[in-house]
């Protein structure tokens, strides 16, 4: 794409990602980088709120906009749910919940419900504040330029778009997923709007907006002396040392697994990013002196038909003489090979997630995983048999759809059939409960169950409605409260093992073939009445 005028290359772009935890934005990067190579003669600057104290958003953003004047206000937001068993936002929301939700003891449900309401005011503080730094960025930059615009995407505004169309200031630019064809036809001067995209006060989003297919697009290589020319925080991220830096080798999921929002915000057709752009874009970073990469696809290898391209880029990485490299990535382990399984191991692979959600494959089979577990463990076999002797992180999401004391059997015996290849101390169980997101298969089976009812706000923390969204129906779902409290009582810094351990305690363990298998229903027919 070419510049059409001269008038566009006054514009002058200010990224802001807004504070979150301080991992690589990888998204205003990439997007700053496109931009560049459409649009050369455009001044652009990135701003990230990630690695400025809490009591210094306003001014810094403030200072910021003063400098630089800019024309178009890009904001990046990245969190806004907040269902998980990690510490954030003043405390653990899972225990948290679980307390106040489940504990017998007074004094427990107490503390569960001051730590509730802590994260409760802490989380409406935070969306209140991203919202007031949008409008006071906007309303700053239209001091100097008074037809300023905003435009706001990322993660966040990628599933919540339709709440957020009644909160942010007229005339902003909401994003839905990917957002660099959108800000070229921007920028060029043509129509954007039948980009997955609406504009604040002019229209409604339209009807299943996410559904709609992103725009195919040829990725090069992040032109990274560019980008640390246009970012003063660049060096934050490569100080220590220690940081994941991520690398897009490719976008898009083209699975259907039940309550995951990644396969309508990417959309279902990968786009392989070329090998030598990826490696060549891991190279800049090397010359930088970074050793640790993540690979921020929604899945490394997503399907069998993409095997030769996980091949092809690895034997690149080898040949590219970067022997001293770590990377980490999420991975479909039934996609991988021996041949594949060599590859990882003498590229440097040390970390990997594999979010299996549960051990029975019955149950995998009923969350559209796709998954053949015994492929995967033949395949962790092949992993270890190639030198891989690193941690291994399993995502379980017990109580999803039709768990039953028998499925939790089934998956205490994978779980240690892992062990048994890996290594119990190599094997890391991250005991999820479901955030239920809007757009998803999980969304539907709710609305079908009665369980949630059309209009409701996924947005919304009040009780009533956070303990439908943190998915942990009855009849299990004291059971699993009850274990979570247990587990955290007498282990809480290994939450994820010592709760395999009360569950194999109650319940006992399955033979792993009884894990491995799942008979086809025979579901009678319904007659058709005319």
């Amino acid at each position: 794409m070419e510049v059409k005028t001269q008038q566009h290359t006054s514009e002058r772009i200010l990224y802001v990602r807004l504070p979150c935890n301080p991992i690589f934005p990888i998204g205003v990067v990439y997007l700053s980088d496109h931009v560049h190579k459409q649009f050369p003669n455009i001044e652009q600057r990135i701003f990230d709120l990630g690695t400025v104290p809490p009591l210094d958003y306003t001014s810094a953003l403030d200072r910021c906009i003063d400098e630089f004047k800019p024309t178009l206000l890009v904001f990046s937001w990245r969190d806004i749910q907040i269902y998980a068993p990690v510490g954030g936002r003043g405390g653990n929301p899972l225990q948290n919940a679980f307390e106040f939700y489940y504990a017998k003891n007074p004094f427990i449900k107490l503390r569960g419900a001051l730590g509730g309401l802590r994260i409760f005011i802490a989380y409406y503080v935070e969306l209140w504040r991203n919202l007031g730094l949008v409008k006071r960025g906007l309303k700053l930059a239209q001091r100097y330029h008074t037809e300023a615009r905003a435009m706001v995407g990322g993660g966040a505004v990628s599933v919540f778009y339709e709440q957020l169309n009644k909160s942010l200031p007229n005339g902003t630019i909401v994003s839905v997923g990917e957002g660099e064809t959108l800000l070229s036809k921007l920028l060029s001067g043509g129509e954007f709007r039948d980009e997955r995209c609406y504009v604040v006060g002019e229209q409604a989003p339209r009807n299943r907006l996410i559904h709609e297919q992103p725009t195919p697009l040829e990725k090069t290589a992040c032109n990274y002396d560019y980008i640390e020319s246009i970012w003063p925080e660049f060096n934050y991220y490569l100080s220590e040392k220690d940081f994941y830096i991520g690398v897009q080798t490719k976008r898009g999921c083209p699975h259907n697994c039940c309550y995951c929002v990644y396969t309508v915000v990417e959309g279902k057709q990968v786009r392989i990013n070329p090998a030598d752009e990826v490696v060549a874009e891991m190279r800049q970073l090397y010359n930088r002196g970074v050793r640790n990469f993540w690979f921020t696809d929604a899945q490394f290898i997503p399907a069998r038909r993409f095997i030769d391209d996980a091949i092809e880029l690895l034997q690149k990485i080898v040949d590219s003489g970067m022997t001293d490299i770590n990377w980490a990535a999420y991975i479909r382990a039934d996609n991988v090979t021996p041949e594949l399984s060599d590859l990882m191991v003498k590229t440097g692979m040390n970390y990997f997630e594999i979010g299996i959600t549960s051990g029975s494959q019955e149950l995998v089979r009923k969350m559209r995983m796709g998954y053949n577990l015994r492929t995967v463990l033949q395949n962790c076999r092949d992993l270890k048999a190639a030198g891989f002797n690193d941690l291994v992180s399993v995502n379980y999401s017990f109580n999803v759809i039709d768990e039953r004391p028998e499925t939790i059997r089934q998956t205490i015996a994978y779980h240690r059939e892992l062990e048994r290849i890996f290594g119990a101390d190599k094997v890391e169980p991250a005991i999820f409960f479901i955030g239920l997101q809007p757009h998803t298969h999980l969304e539907e089976y709710a609305f079908k169950e009665n369980i949630l009812q059309p209009g409701y706000d996924p947005m919304s923390l009040m009780p009533w409605t956070a303990k439908k969204l943190l998915w942990n129906p009855e009849p299990l779902g004291s059971f699993f409260g009850e274990v979570c409290l247990q587990a955290w009582n007498r282990n809480p810094n290994d939450f994820g093992r010592e709760v395999m351990k009360i569950l194999e305690e109650r319940l006992g363990c399955a033979p792993l073939e009884e894990a491995l298998s799942a008979p086809i229903e025979n579901k009678q027919k319904q007659l058709v009445g005319v």
